[in-house]
């Protein structure tokens, strides 16, 4: 895969010509892009500057953050605290972003999303109001561990980091989650499922494979 050097400005800024040139598949009134990365590399940073960029093209863009569908507690954490298998495959409520984000954006749905169901540091429902969603406006899905499970997207970006680069960048207190991200590059591939790679080793510098393709 071939990489070229960009700042994260001109990243921001050339998503959201490409996200602007897309045509939802099935119908659909809304394109929806999936921006998957592991904690380091903070997609949602890179989620809200694609909208904001989107919003001065005059195109409506919703962030909804992954991070506010996880599992309740008992559920994410029956296992014990620090479970690689567990925090891949149980601790994102796949079910509640299907019905509660996805859906809404399908043919025929309604536009109407919640941005977020379960606030996971105090465990309780975050009780927060659906958005709506105009028509031709973009939704944007930032998180972990989104690839692979059939999410609709109409553009898919994996925000890739290296292992030495990730065990760099994570936290003493969450390497436990490294052999999860291992499993993930085993068995999913993400920067080959991903429509667009973006290289984030050097947090300064990032690299993507995006300058050759064309929009749309």
């Amino acid at each position: 895969m071939r990489l070229h050097a960009i700042t994260w400005e001109r990243l921001a800024a050339a998503l959201a010509d490409r996200v602007a040139g897309l045509r939802p598949e099935g119908g659909a009134a809304w394109p929806r892009v999936l921006l998957d990365g592991a904690p380091p590399t903070r997609a949602g940073d890179l989620a809200r500057d694609v909208a904001e960029e989107l919003r001065l093209r005059g195109r409506p863009a919703l962030v909804v953050g992954a991070g506010g569908f996880l599992r309740a507690a008992s559920l994410r954490l029956e296992y014990g605290r620090q479970d690689p298998d567990a925090y891949y495959d149980l601790w994102l409520d796949t079910g509640a972003l299907w019905r509660e984000v996805f859906t809404p954006t399908d043919a025929g749905g309604t536009g109407r999303v919640l941005p977020d169901l379960w606030d996971a540091e105090r465990d309780r429902a975050t009780r927060s109001p659906h958005v709506s969603l105009p028509a031709g406006g973009v939704l944007l899905v930032h998180g972990t561990f989104l690839l692979g499970r059939w999410f609709p997207a109409d553009l898919a970006v994996h925000l890739s980091l290296s292992p030495g680069a990730l065990a760099r960048r994570t936290a003493e207190e969450d390497r436990w989650t490294l052999p999860a991200f291992a499993r993930y590059e085993a068995e999913v591939a993400p920067a080959d499922a991903a429509d667009i790679v973006v290289r984030a080793d050097d947090p300064r510098r990032p690299a993507w494979n995006g300058a050759s393709r064309p929009a749309g």
